[in-house]
């Protein structure tokens, strides 16, 4: 029988067994019937990675009290179209994504597996989110994460949006939740890790390389998710997967001859 009722569509990159994925379906249960797809092991850094060549295994699994649940053998992404074409059979009414362990803010949009999933979403043409929490801990305490998931979502399906509509929200680390200054809607900053690989050997002698780097913000402006996060907001950034760079584009249309 047809209903009102609305289908959310929970993913992640971190794994169905992660606290933040536990998190999310606990902030979102109320808006509606949720369906979980993701991945059954973790995939951090896999960006919009696709399973070619292999065979992807669904197996349903009772991890969440109340809630239809299945684990996939692949990508965040993976997820995402498995769940659009062999357990839902069409499209749920929003995807959320999350919520990660880690920060999702400036370029590490790139590399999200949990940004990329939301991502998948919107190019089918469903309303999505990706929620990311600052605190790398799976002891983290998710309090004002699921209030800020809570929010977003809402708003977000009771907003009439662009179908292909995509939020990258990500949530600061407040000893005193008092201290809490709101949801700012912002741009990415211009920001990145300054990367270097460190040199190792391992037990028998052969070299092995581990990635390191330093966070850096280049960016100055006050309307950024940076600044937003060392300030106490939560930052709300409108993403597009289009990459057509437009006012480069008009240029060369003026003064490229080819």
């Amino acid at each position: 029988m047809e209903t009102d009722e609305k289908i959310i569509l929970v993913t992640n990159d971190d794994g169905i067994t992660a606290p933040g994925i536990h998190a999310l379906i606990d902030a979102v249960r109320p808006l509606g019937k949720v369906v979980v797809v993701a991945p059954d092991s973790p995939q951090s850094g896999k960006g919009h990675a696709i399973t070619i060549g292999v065979p992807l295994r669904l197996n349903q699994v009772d991890q969440f009290e109340g809630i239809e649940a299945w684990q996939c053998s692949g990508t965040p992404v993976d997820c995402v179209k498995l769940a659009r074409d062999k357990i839902l059979h069409r499209k749920p009414d929003i995807c959320v994504s999350g919520i990660n362990h880690g920060a999702n803010h400036s370029i590490n949009i790139i590399y999200s597996g949990t940004m990329s999933a939301a991502m998948e979403a919107a190019i089918e043409g469903i309303p999505s989110i990706g929620f990311s929490y600052l605190d790398y801990s799976f002891a983290a305490d998710f309090t004002l994460s699921k209030q800020v998931a809570y929010d977003v979502t809402k708003k977000l399906l009771e907003s009439d949006v662009s179908p292909n509509t995509l939020f990258n929200v990500n949530i600061p680390v407040i000893a005193d939740t008092l201290e809490f200054k709101g949801i700012k809607i912002c741009r990415q900053a211009n920001a990145k890790y300054v990367e270097a690989f460190d040199e190792r050997r391992d037990p028998h002698g052969k070299k092995y390389y581990w990635l390191t780097g330093e966070f850096k913000n280049m960016d100055p402006g006050e309307d950024t998710d940076v600044w937003a996060l060392e300030n106490n907001y939560a930052s709300l950034v409108p993403v597009q997967f289009d990459l057509t760079h437009y006012r480069m584009k008009e240029e060369m249309e003026k003064t490229w001859k080819l």
